[in-house]
């Protein structure tokens, strides 16, 4: 795909994102399909959910005619593509009317399941420090938490839009500089325009919500461009890339399960929403979020250059900042986040 056909390719994947998340509020308003606020809400006012019946169409339709027109081998594609759009139904049900974790899961673990036996993978997802059969179950369970993690860390205006259009980004960087044919940069660069069209509509204060048709399905195709990414021998750069929803969603996740909590109940004790009950404002947050992005796609392509550990250690130093950021400790206090919001 030639640089001008490809620009156009993304561009359209961005107005067709933005013109229909426009007509899905409208609906979801007529329909009064609303996220209420409650007291582990970050917003004040009933907000319609379900942006993801805009997002997902268009990225399913993008990724479909890109493997069609210029992949040489489209039934991994195709396959992410339609387990996606299995999430998607089992995520919009669970939209209306909450189904129970245990449905919830079983649906992601046999999309994770299908989109890895027909991945070029081989067994090699995680560098080739595990045997084949331990590499592929490994990374099958880390693709189903990230699935997950992306569902959790929706919480605040524009986090999630931005944290995606950070990592397709990320990856066609990566695939670029590196000279491979698989992930296709086209893949990357269409789920970053969807996310960018969509976080139109909710960047602070949002007007709708993605809902979980919307990040559940993305946490997968997201999930599926980083092991095809580490699958080609980049597995450092696919770790750092979505390193700071990995860390803070882990962490608190196992801070939670100490306490004795239940994890998979919503909350607001992740770092980015302490940092908004701190009072940092939803987009300050999320422009804190881009700029450790920023600095982790920098590190990524080092790793290009074979420079992995070092470019490891520092993407962990840099979300470690960033979380001391949000935290408001020293040296970054709370008084001084407020004062600077």
């Amino acid at each position: 795909m030639s640089i001008p056909v490809l620009a156009a390719f993304v561009l359209a994947a961005f107005a067709a994102t933005l013109a229909g998340t426009g007509l899905a509020l409208r609906a979801l308003r007529r329909r009064a399909i609303l996220d209420h606020p409650n007291d582990r809400s970050s917003h004040a006012v009933p907000t319609p959910r379900g942006g993801g019946l805009a997002v997902l169409p268009v990225v399913l339709v993008a990724w479909s005619i890109a493997a069609v027109t210029g992949l040489g081998n489209p039934e991994p594609v195709w396959i992410a593509c339609a387990a996606a759009l299995g999430l998607g139904v089992v995520s919009w049900l669970d939209d209306l009317r909450d189904l129970s974790p245990r449905t919830r899961l079983v649906a992601q673990a046999v999309a994770v399941t299908a989109g890895l036996l027909v991945m070029d993978g081989e067994g090699q997802y995680l560098g080739g420090l595990l045997p084949p059969a331990l590499d592929a179950l490994v990374a099958g369970l880390l693709w189903l938490w990230f699935v997950n993690l992306f569902n959790f860390m929706d919480g605040i205006d524009g986090i999630s839009a931005a944290e995606g259009a950070s990592i397709g980004i990320g990856v066609a960087l990566v695939v670029a500089v590196a000279g491979l044919s698989a992930p296709a940069p086209v893949l990357g660069l269409t789920i970053a325009a969807a996310a960018l069209g969509f976080l139109w509509w909710n960047w602070h204060p949002a007007r709708i919500f993605l809902g979980d048709i919307g990040s559940v399905p993305m946490g997968y195709l997201l999930g599926w461009l980083l092991l095809s990414l580490s699958a080609a021998g980049e597995w450092a750069a696919a770790l750092i890339l979505p390193l700071y929803y990995l860390v803070d969603a882990t962490v608190t996740l196992c801070r939670r399960a100490i306490r004795g909590e239940v994890v998979w109940q919503a909350h607001r004790q992740h770092f980015y929403q302490r940092a908004a009950q701190r009072g940092l404002s939803h987009a300050h947050v999320v422009f804190a979020i881009l700029a450790a992005n920023l600095v982790l796609m920098a590190l990524a392509l080092l790793t290009v250059w074979g420079i992995a550990w070092l470019s490891l250690g520092a993407g962990f130093l840099t979300v470690v900042i960033l979380l001391a950021y949000l935290s408001g400790r020293p040296p970054f206090r709370a008084e001084d986040s407020r004062r600077s919001a």
